[in-house]
């Protein structure tokens, strides 16, 4: 079983950056496939960002540019760093882990979830 907790969100206002944290537990977190997912009220969860086990990473098309994701295997930390954010982004953030390879960007890929940290952003 792996846990996740994120930790990291709160009220920016529009062009401010934070960073969320997702902290794992178990013993091979370093083998998994690591996601940021968000939701929004009233919309559906969506991919955001994801970095596999080597270090590669996805990106949505709405965040490239402007977040970046990376993780510390030491740690078994997962970070999402988001710059000049926009009132679109404003949604609940997930962290997600997956044991096995698969698409970074579909929600049925990964088999644990955090609770999520809510982030604002005001114009």
């Amino acid at each position: 079983q792996v846990q996740l907790v994120e930790s990291g969100g709160g009220l920016v206002q529009a062009g401010g950056s934070l960073r969320l944290s997702c902290k794992a537990s178990g013993d091979t977190f370093s083998s998994y496939l690591m996601g940021w997912f968000r939701q929004a009220p009233g919309k559906q969860r969506e991919p955001v960002a994801g970095i596999s086990h080597v270090g590669n990473t996805y990106y949505a098309d709405s965040v490239k540019g402007r977040f970046s994701i990376s993780r510390d295997n030491a740690k078994k930390m997962v970070y999402l760093q988001m710059n000049i954010l926009k009132p679109e982004d404003t949604a609940v953030y997930y962290c997600a882990a997956a044991r096995s390879r698969g698409s970074a960007s579909s929600s049925t890929t990964y088999d644990y979830w955090g609770q999520g940290t809510q982030v604002t952003v005001s114009s």
